[in-house]
């Protein structure tokens, strides 16, 4: 992004602007799918290539030379929009085909999203000579690629139940199922959390080694590694889950999470490098682990014919969270001391164990009056 804000002679705020105006485009793309229940309504393998043929086109449109600040707006906005297509879709897909084992399904796809928000760090170190227009190129030609992949190899699965119309009524059916709410407001606490701890750790590494002058750290290699560990803690708790149930196992690895936002401030302050760094792999590790988890229950709690519309407006909802939360903490991130600025990451995972522990206390206290 900042070779984009180069190019195009932009100032420096517009870096924030446009990368914000993906996630509203994104935001705003769910609503308008989940409304008109397109995910429930027509192929799920159709509506992505659609979307990933369209999401590369509107990408490549921040090659043109002609480009502004209110262009490259207008690009990256429904660059998130048709993204609406392709994440929560991909999931409505996996739950098509796994009725029993979607959480170790979607562990799976989840930590392969997860792998692929760590590769811009990744890239940032491996392309630094190479010009960031072929970056852009292959990204849409990876685009492509996938939306033809899943046209031609992925069917409508076994459980696919098609909605016929529109549905406004089952719509706001959904949130009056309890465990759907429990597994939604688990996830609206992981999303607090999740998205900020990615943006922000570029941030919270440099901050770290500022304070080590003699140390030497390589910032987007180290970034890519910690937040590509959660690609792997979605495969772990995938397995997990299938020994301890999908939501033990979501809550364990929301409540570890938390534990690393309340315990960020000692690991911030040590001089030494190992700790920090082990610190930060199993936060990252913990931090994605349980969003398969709570996408599963989302979904296992929702009815058939509108699954996706569900889960739809469940990521929607989270996405929107996490706007606030980076917001809030960038605007923080002035006024507090970076090693206790993390600790406002620890508002929506406890928010959401608050709510699974309420609602195991007031199940167990009815079975008892029984």
């Amino acid at each position: 992004m900042s070779n984009i804000i180069e190019d195009y002679h932009l100032q420096e705020s517009a870096l924030w602007t446009l990368t914000t105006m993906v996630q509203i485009g994104f935001i705003l793309g769910t609503l308008f799918f989940a409304v008109l229940a397109i995910i429930d309504r027509f192929s799920p393998s159709k509506v992505f290539f659609v979307c990933a043929l369209l999401g590369a086109a509107v990408n490549a449109g921040i090659l043109w030379e002609e480009n502004t600040l209110n262009s490259l707006l207008v690009f990256r906005f429904f660059t998130g929009f048709f993204l609406a297509g392709i994440y929560p879709v991909g999931m409505k897909i996996a739950s098509d085909y796994y009725k029993n084992g979607l959480g170790k399904a979607l562990g799976y796809l989840v930590g392969a999203l997860v792998l692929g928000t760590s590769l811009p760090h990744l890239l940032k170190e491996l392309s630094e000579d190479l010009p960031w227009k072929y970056v852009i190129i292959v990204i849409s030609i990876l685009s492509i690629i996938g939306g033809i992949a899943i046209l031609l190899f992925i069917s409508n699965g076994p459980y696919r139940i098609q909605g016929k119309k529109i549905k406004l009524e089952g719509i706001k059916t959904i949130f009056k199922n309890k465990n759907f709410n429990i597994a939604a407001l688990g996830y609206f606490g992981h999303m607090w959390e999740l998205y900020t701890f990615w943006v922000f750790v570029p941030v919270l590494i440099k901050a770290y080694i500022m304070s080590l002058p003699q140390i030497t750290f390589n910032i987007p290699l180290w970034s890519c590694i910690i937040i590509a560990t959660g690609g792997l803690g979605c495969v772990a708790a995938g397995y997990l889950s299938s020994y301890l149930g999908v939501k033990k196992t979501a809550f364990l690895f929301l409540s570890l999470s938390l534990i690393c936002c309340l315990l960020s401030p000692l690991f911030f302050e040590t001089t030494s490098v190992f700790l920090f760094i082990i610190f930060m792999l199993f936060w990252g590790f913990t931090v994605a682990g349980d969003s398969p988890l709570f996408s599963s229950l989302v979904a296992n709690n929702s009815l058939p014919e509108i699954k996706g519309t569900a889960i739809t407006i469940v990521t929607s909802i989270g996405f929107a969270i996490t706007v606030i939360s980076i917001e809030l903490v960038g605007y923080l991130a002035s006024n507090i001391k970076i090693n206790y600025l993390f600790l406002i990451l620890a508002i929506g995972p406890s928010c959401s164990l608050a709510v699974y522990l309420f609602n195991g206390l007031n199940n167990k206290n009815a079975t008892t009056q029984q």
